[in-house]
């Protein structure tokens, strides 16, 4: 009878063990005892804490020591934190007396800080895919046996099912901005998936009775890439119709930047129209270029008058064509083309370049004008220009005008 009793015994000290790692773990997402924090400066007062018992060796510290130490944070919220980590076993006295004043700090609530830490920057992927990685390892082992490979399988359905669910759930219903909020902490990269195959394989080549759980595995896997490719169609379609490229997930750009070329690379960009960026202008220089420059539309053709009235001949408004081909022959007079930057150069200022600028999009646009504007894909970028953002260009003659 003595050796069932010492097993029981066993299995209650194991689990008793477990409980208590258990709590110190989650001692450092307890606001108080009981109750869940919300505010993540209990998270920063948690680390120093933990770092102060670090730096203090096997000596251990007082509550006084712990506050001195964690300065500049607020004494009376070190205090609080240091009893929610103590009621939960995170930090206990270094000697178990009464009155005892010196405490020391347990590892694993160190370790949960850096796993919330990690989870919050890369949204847990790459937590999970150690996981795979070990579970992986685990049933690979030598010593690793049925009961292990159905755990290990039953745990990587567990968390593909869930993740499953939660993201089937935000493609179908929920707003796509939710949908984008939560997307990265579940996308699908097919990297995850294929790990999960790899567990799926060593284990039914290992253990060939353990295909049922293997056939919910492959479930799972099936499930979570269905709902994947659901959330990136909902989201793509959302990006396609209202080019907010951002809706999309970071890790399916930055897939696409390491395994696309440079001809794929250019063609995200194929028939996006897009300007450069400005410089800035104060209000009252554009206010005066927009008012002196020449107004675009058709020109209306004034009333007949009589030939013998000589003054209104002269309040006659001047030959515009005229003055575009008189504009064109002058800047032409060295060559058949001329670079629009050379030309915007030369002007008055932001507001001549501008008017200029104005004039010869109105002389390319007209019929009657021998010459027009070619426009390239580059771009001359100079601070001291009149112009700073030019964009590669010329303006020539055209064929018919000799």
């Amino acid at each position: 009878m003595s050796a069932p009793t010492d097993l029981a015994l066993e299995g209650l000290a194991a689990q008793a063990g477990t409980l208590r790692v258990f709590r110190q773990v989650f001692a450092v997402l307890a606001r108080e005892h009981g109750a869940m924090i919300h505010d993540l400066d209990h998270l920063d007062a948690d680390e120093a804490i933990l770092a102060a018992f670090a730096q203090a060796g096997t000596d251990g510290l007082t509550l006084d020591q712990v506050a001195a130490a964690c300065r500049p944070a607020e004494p009376r919220l070190i205090a609080r934190r240091f009893e929610v980590l103590r009621s939960y076993g995170a930090i206990t006295k270094v000697v178990d007396r009464p009155h005892e004043r010196y405490h020391r700090a347990a590892f694993a609530p160190y370790v949960m800080l850096l796993f919330l830490r990690r989870m919050a920057a890369q949204g847990g992927q790459g937590e999970l895919h150690q996981l795979l990685t070990l579970e992986d390892l685990g049933v690979r082992s030598a010593g690793a046996g049925v009961d292990d490979g159905r755990a290990s399988v039953r745990r990587i359905v567990t968390v593909f099912r869930l993740m499953a669910n939660q993201l089937a759930g935000l493609a179908s219903s929920s707003p796509v901005e939710e949908l984008r909020e939560h997307a990265e902490l579940l996308w699908g990269n097919r990297l995850l998936i294929d790990t999960a195959r790899q567990v799926h394989a060593a284990v039914l080549e290992r253990w060939p009775e353990l295909d049922r759980e293997c056939t919910a595995l492959r479930t799972a896997l099936a499930a979570y890439g269905d709902a994947s490719d659901a959330a990136a169609a909902r989201l793509l379609e959302q990006a396609g119709a209202t080019r907010a490229l951002g809706l999309l997930p970071v890790e399916t750009w930055r897939t696409f930047a390491r395994t696309a070329d440079a001809e794929q690379l250019a063609g995200v960009l194929e028939g996006v129209l897009f300007d450069a960026p400005a410089p800035w202008f104060a209000p009252q220089g554009l206010a005066a270029a927009l008012a002196s420059s020449q107004q675009a539309g058709p020109l209306r053709t004034p009333p007949p008058r009589p030939a013998s009235d000589a003054e209104a001949a002269a309040e006659r408004p001047p030959d515009d064509v005229a003055d575009l081909q008189d504009l064109v022959a002058r800047l032409l007079q060295t060559g058949d083309d001329v670079p629009v930057a050379e030309l915007l150069d030369g002007a008055d200022g932001w507001p001549g370049a501008r008017r200029l600028l104005a004039r010869l999009t109105a002389a390319h646009h007209h019929p009657d004008v021998a010459a027009e504007l070619a426009w390239d894909d580059g771009l001359r970028i100079d601070a001291a220009a009149a112009v700073p953002w030019v964009a590669g260009g010329v303006l020539r003659r055209t064929p018919e005008g000799g």
